[in-house]
């Protein structure tokens, strides 16, 4: 097998002016004859003048410290390394490559105004959950139901479908070098309540989240209570070191990085997995009505831990599962290495990527 030689880096002149690394060096690697990837992402567009979106995260990592990453960054960050572990070349935003070869697959990551800088020529892999759902894509791209659209998961999937035909189901995967195991006998909380509760927070306050961590209290149970968007993410790896389990409460997730992260780390989950529809309420119900069933965790086994479908299941489920938590018979992390590593997603990525292309040479 060839073993591809590393790219040297340049500059790529970019649409808003300023530059940026085009071709990315990776180690090598079993490349062989595989495609270069040619992969965007940007996560802001120019605000005042053309290239001020470089400028503006480095002020304000100046003025308020180390930001939060977000979970498409997270998406891009995760993907380039387990490209990386594969030896699969790539590129990053080298738009004036891509604008010289329209018949290479241009792989937009994020955001949906990448877009609108030029006319692309090209065959695009768009996503992953560019838009929240199809109605969001603007008249002037009404050409998306011919593009190859990225999801994370099957019932996200199943709801896009009608309005995108070319849609595919894609994981990234998770750092589990990074978000390992820690022994039980250094454990020192019983739960971690990772609240990422979004909507109507104030009513989940009373009618879930006050009575779950009622019965914890009652139970005798030691907790730690962690919200989602008000933490660094070193705060929430020391965490699950410190956790024997954890609850997760959110209406509904796509992939669920966070949870994801906690399987990794060896922490079983108790998910608050209520089902129905989707209830966006940008979108439900006046604009969608999704019935297919959602989930908060779409990826998920025995092996990771139980889910609870309101308060009443929480109390009549939590003996059950903290007797499982206590006797060990939870196995979160042989989940995650059997279906979410860095180097299994970053593989699914390259395999559908060729397969777009393959679509657009028919």
């Amino acid at each position: 097998m060839d073993v591809a030689e590393p790219i040297t880096a340049k500059a790529a002149s970019l649409p808003h002016g300023g530059t940026d690394a085009s071709l990315v060096p990776e180690p090598p690697g079993p490349a062989g004859e595989r495609m270069v990837l040619n992969l965007f992402f940007e996560e802001r567009d120019d605000r005042w003048f053309p290239g001020d979106r470089h400028v503006r995260p480095l002020l304000r990592r100046m003025l308020l410290g180390r930001s939060w990453i977000s979970g498409q960054r997270r998406v891009f960050l995760n993907l380039r390394a387990g490209l990386d572990r594969l030896g699969i070349r790539y590129r990053v935003n080298d738009y004036g490559h891509i604008r010289k070869h329209p018949d290479e697959l241009a792989c937009i990551i994020g955001r949906p105004f990448v877009l609108d800088w030029f006319a692309w020529k090209n065959p695009l892999l768009l996503g992953v959950a560019m838009y929240n759902h199809p109605l969001e894509t603007p008249e002037h791209l009404d050409d998306l139901h011919t593009r190859t659209i990225l999801v994370p998961c099957a019932w996200y999937a199943e709801m896009c479908r009608p309005y995108w035909p070319h849609v595919e189901v894609w994981p990234v995967g998770i750092e589990t070098d990074l978000w390992t195991q820690t022994p039980a006998g250094q454990k020192s909380v019983d739960v971690l309540l990772y609240d990422k509760v979004r909507w109507e927070h104030e009513r989940y306050e009373a009618d879930l989240i006050g009575p779950i961590q009622a019965h914890l209290a009652a139970s005798g149970r030691t907790v730690e209570v962690i919200r989602y968007g008000r933490y660094k993410e070193e705060d929430y790896k020391a965490a699950l070191a410190r956790c024997r389990s954890m609850v997760f409460l959110c209406e509904h997730e796509s992939q669920g990085i966070a949870c994801q992260q906690a399987l990794s780390s060896g922490v079983p989950v108790f998910a608050w997995d209520r089902g129905g529809p989707w209830q966006d309420p940008d979108y439900f119900p006046h604009k969608v009505r999704y019935e297919g069933g959602v989930s908060s965790v779409p990826y998920f086994d025995a092996r990771c831990g139980m889910t609870f479908a309101d308060a009443n299941g929480f109390v009549a489920a939590w003996g059950d599962f903290w007797s499982e938590v206590s006797a060990g018979g939870f196995a979160p992390r042989d989940y995650v290495m059997d279906n979410l590593t860095l180097e299994k997603g970053a593989l699914h990525y390259y395999e559908i990527a060729e397969a777009a292309m393959q679509r657009q040479a028919r």
